[in-house]
């Protein structure tokens, strides 16, 4: 339905409303079903006339869409509802993780809070295809254990896909987001990895996926748990080996967190 040309121009006049009623525009298409995954939008200049909004604020309100990952631009081809698991834009968690200070501890007990879940439902609903999927990266990971970077890669693959066996699409998303965090932080000191540590991980990889092929949930989480605790020690393990400074810098961050943590709690209390 068209918008009023008179709508137009006040709606122009403000950016930020302009742009929410692109973004209004698309969210309500999805939500009467008119758009689906994998569907292609309108053109610009057809959205633009839809809407009642210039070409301009068509492209800021797509961009808002894509940062949160409902929407893809394909190069030469358009802009799509994307198909499979919802992806989250990382910048704002990568943005905290700056300002905050994230601890390789906290990464990891977010990590388990999601992924021993994860890993459970994924033992009781993963399709074929996707145990398929989980076998050849298990496969990949012996392969690459020469290469820390290459390794890595299908290490945080394999985690991703035993989250989208899961089911659940909000878990898959919340993976998704950490593991695009978690990758950016352990490229940077993959090559500290030991030939030991690589051989364990892919031997707990490897038990994982049996569990889930074998539809024990509780063989899943538990190896899952174990999995994430032993690997958080191992790079504690590196940091101490490779940079003895990281570690005191690390446990001074963590205790700075642990004291904002304590300061908010009796902030909460006094009030």
């Amino acid at each position: 339905m068209l918008i009023p040309g008179n709508g137009r121009k006040s709606a122009e006049s403000g950016g930020e409303a302009s742009t929410d009623q692109v973004v209004g525009f698309v969210r309500a298409r999805i939500e009467s079903g008119a758009l689906r995954p994998g569907d292609r939008l309108p053109a610009e200049r057809d959205l633009a006339v839809q809407i009642g909004v210039s070409r301009p604020t068509v492209r800021a309100g797509l961009r808002a869409l894509a940062a949160m990952g409902v929407v893809v631009s394909r190069h030469g081809s358009g802009t799509y509802i994307p198909e499979g698991p919802p992806a989250l834009g990382t910048d704002a968690l990568s943005l905290l993780a700056a300002l905050h200070g994230f601890t390789r501890e906290e990464m990891y007990e977010a990590r388990r809070i999601l992924e021993v879940g994860a890993a459970g439902l994924a033992a009781e609903r993963a399709t074929p295809e996707q145990v398929a999927t989980l076998a050849e990266e298990v496969a990949s990971l012996f392969a690459s254990m020469a290469d820390p970077q290459v390794f890595l890669v299908h290490d945080i693959n394999f985690h991703r896909a035993v989250a989208a066996a899961s089911g659940n699409p909000i878990v898959a998303s919340l993976v998704e987001m950490v593991s695009a965090l978690y990758y950016e932080r352990r490229r940077e000191t993959a090559a500290g990895a030991s030939e030991r540590d690589h051989r364990d991980a892919a031997e707990m990889h490897r038990r994982i996926y049996q569990a889930i092929r074998a539809r024990d949930a509780d063989a899943a989480r538990s190896l899952m748990n174990v999995h994430l605790i032993q690997a958080s020690q191992y790079q504690a393990q590196e940091q101490v080996q490779s940079r003895p400074e990281s570690s005191s810098s690390e446990s001074a961050r963590a205790s700075v967190s642990q004291a904002r943590r304590r300061g908010s709690r009796r902030s909460s209390s006094s009030h």
